[in-house]
């Protein structure tokens, strides 16, 4: 194997040899990348739907392996903000419970995975311009807005629903303003207050880990955190009681149509052995009876939690029994009752109530590496996630690309889309075997990276090795982290995404680019949380735009400007050159979505000078033709020569040409009837049909 093709199999042998000097600055630059993406990591986790630590996975290996096998050097690839909203808005809605959420997230960062691995394999990276540059600005507002307002509920320390309509959800938090959690929300704008000083008076220093290490200080000191158990019979109010018996009998149901689920599996497989086609057809039927059923079942369960996290209790005694209980705020008795205000956060199988009374934080973390296996891979989950996956992909990697080439423009190095799209998908191929989310590169850290001077992916290997460290050692110091602050980390993240001068400018450039920005942002507000939707709305509208374009591309007939150039008669108000030979431009590709329109500027033509005896096309803008535009150049020349008017073409591309004259042109259009330029064309034709008119400059 040469060296060269062994540099393509493994390109991080490019970074050889190191000096002591880059060996130092990339020390420096891993470590300063590792105080933001721990913290990051975890943030994003949670945005994702998923227990903080699940950052951490994945801000381990997919780090080093994007490095590795990436095409650029300061692009730091791990669990971004975007991404993780979208992995969150397209798992919400399908997952049956925490176990399949955490099965589909994993399966997803495998597929986008292979998406992205397979078009840099066949070097398909043009594929994702697909998603236009408006439609990205669109979306990244958009989705910015739905990142912060997404956090809400954390800063204020209430519930949030989880439905179909985001902006609902926002609403119902917004009602319960009045029931905020005072020491949470210090805590959360005391966090953004510290991040917010730091990064103006001393941005040299790494902001989000001070302000996280401090936070987690205060709130071990204070007892942020305070939880307690109950059991339903502790409920004082009798409707809430029965929703917690409801769910608990909920669960007890789902649990067990799971074992029947599970022995109909060995039983249809055995059928199937026996090949009992009757047989296998009953299970097949019982078996998806019995699947409906779960899902029904999850589906009351999820309602009923959500509903039962709205309510507010206080302890107090039974007045006749003087056993403790638990009343709803508004219903406590007077006197004999404490202060602190309880939530029920979870129920656990046994059936007991996870209560909380203080501010919620990251709680019990893990320590050691995540079990390293393949993701549990299903037809129907990978059915129902495929259309996701390859919209994450591609937004995903436009994250990425765009933000490596405007660092290669800083650093005067050459990035190759195919090779950092390989890159990319094996990061989240190893995020999804190692029990992470999708992943992509990071705007913040790779500024970071790059500002601390990495020259090498090393900088990305050190980084992704000392969260290895704190997975294995560190995990216990971040039990007392608050959420409050992990939102306050989101929102400051993704405060820099929000850009409405860039739809404005898009606007300015040109309105159809303001078109599809603005549709791709209202689009992704109004189908939130469903994301995927809101973008592939601005995709369709974006590549309709484009294609009206070509299909109605600049056509005109041309009269001489009082400068003695050629331009548009109408567009400039002039008179024609003249009544008996009448030039006529086009200037787009000649092909089948233009070649009726095209035709309906020859007609215009005829039907405007009918005392033409000639038309000359001049065609020095027309890039490409095929052969529906052959055909039509040719139609309508028979036409015209039927009508004794002569088609003339001039200034047409080599390339063009070529296509004509493999379509036997000359059989319908002479070579006489073909000009190298329009000046020749003009001064011949003008001098043959109308020798009283004199020849433009041009």
């Amino acid at each position: 194997m040469t060296a060269i093709s062994l540099k393509k199999l493994l390109p991080f042998l490019e970074w050889l040899p190191f000096t002591g000097g880059q060996m130092r600055v990339d020390l420096i630059a891993g470590i300063t990348v590792a105080l933001v993406l721990v913290p990051q990591s975890m943030a994003y986790a949670q945005l994702a739907g998923l227990p903080a630590y699940y950052g951490l996975y994945a801000a381990f290996l997919p780090v080093i392996i994007g490095a590795l096998w990436g095409s650029s050097r300061q692009l730091a690839t791990g669990p971004v903000a975007v991404v993780a909203l979208l992995t969150a808005s397209a798992l919400a809605p399908l997952a049956a419970g925490p176990e399949h959420y955490l099965t589909l997230a994993i399966l997803l960062a495998l597929m986008v995975g292979v998406v992205q691995f397979s078009l840099g394999v066949f070097r398909l990276g043009a594929i994702v311009n697909l998603l236009s540059h408006p439609v990205i600005i669109g979306f990244t507002n958009a989705a910015a807005i739905i990142i912060g307002l997404s956090q809400l509920n954390k800063l204020l320390g209430v519930s949030m629903g989880r439905s179909d309509n985001f902006l609902n959800d926002i609403y119902g938090v917004l009602l319960q303003v009045g029931d905020t959690h005072l020491p949470t929300l210090a805590m959360g704008l005391g966090a953004l207050a510290g991040m917010f000083l730091l990064k103006r008076f001393l941005p040299k220093l790494p902001n989000v880990l001070i302000v996280v290490a401090a936070t987690t200080l205060v709130s071990w000191q204070i007892g942020f955190e305070q939880n307690a158990k109950a059991t339903h019979e502790e409920i004082a109010d009798p409707t809430v009681a029965g929703l917690i018996v409801g769910f608990i009998n909920g669960a007890a149901n789902i649990h067990s149509l799971k074992e029947v689920q599970a022995a109909r599996s060995v039983e249809l497989r055995t059928l199937v052995k026996d090949k009992d086609v009757a047989g296998v057809a009953e299970s097949e039927y019982q078996s998806e009876l019995i699947k409906l059923a779960i899902s029904n079942l999850e589906s009351e369960n999820k309602l009923r939690m959500a509903s039962l996290r709205k309510f507010k209790f206080v302890r107090g005694t039974n007045p006749e029994t003087q056993a403790p209980l638990l009343y709803l705020r508004n219903q406590a008795p007077q006197g004999g009752t404490e202060d602190t205000v309880w939530r029920i956060v979870r129920i656990g199988k046994d059936g007991q109530l996870h209560l909380s009374g203080g501010g919620e934080v990251v709680g019990a973390i893990p320590s050691g590496l995540p079990e390293f296996k393949w993701p549990t891979v299903t037809w129907s989950d990978m059915t129902h996630l495929l259309s996701v996956a390859v919209v994450i992909a591609l937004v995903a990697f436009m994250e990425a690309i765009s933000i490596a080439k405007a660092m290669a423009a800083r650093t005067r190095s050459r990035i190759d889309p195919d090779r950092e799209l390989i890159g990319q998908g094996l990061a989240n191929v190893a995020s999804a075997f190692s029990q992470g989310f999708p992943v992509s590169g990071s705007f913040s850290r790779s500024a970071v990276n790059l500002n601390a001077g990495a020259v090498t992916g090393l900088a990305s290997v050190i980084s992704g090795l000392l969260v290895l460290l704190t997975l294995l050692f560190l995990t216990g110091l971040l039990y007392h982290l608050p959420q409050a602050v992990l939102a306050a980390v989101i929102m400051m993240a993704v405060a820099g995404l929000v850009n409405f001068g860039a739809i404005r400018h898009a606007w300015q450039t040109h309105r159809h680019d303001g078109l599809a920005a603005t549709i791709s942002f209202v689009a992704t507000l109004a189908f939130a949380p469903h994301l995927d939707l809101g973008i592939l709305t601005g995709a369709v509208v974006a590549i309709t735009l484009f294609l009206h374009r070509r299909m109605r591309p600049r056509g005109e007939i041309v009269g001489l400007h009082p400068d003695g150039v050629l331009a548009g008669l109408d567009t400039h108000n002039l008179k024609p050159i003249s009544e008996k030979f009448v030039p006529v431009r086009f200037d787009g590709e000649l092909t089948f979505v233009n070649v009726a329109y095209f035709e309906d500027i020859v007609l215009e033509t005829l039907v405007r000078f009918p005392n033409a005896q000639a038309i000359l096309l001049i065609g020095s803008s027309i890039n490409e033709i095929d052969v529906s535009g052959e055909e039509k150049l040719r139609e309508i020349a028979k036409r015209l020569d039927q009508m004794g008017i002569s088609l003339y073409v001039s200034g047409l591309k080599r390339q063009v040409m070529e296509v004509l004259e493999r379509a036997h042109i000359h059989e319908t259009l002479p070579a006489e009837r073909f000009f190298r330029s329009k000046e020749q064309a003009l001064r011949d034709l003008l001098a043959k049909y109308d020798p009283a008119v004199t020849p433009p400059n041009n």
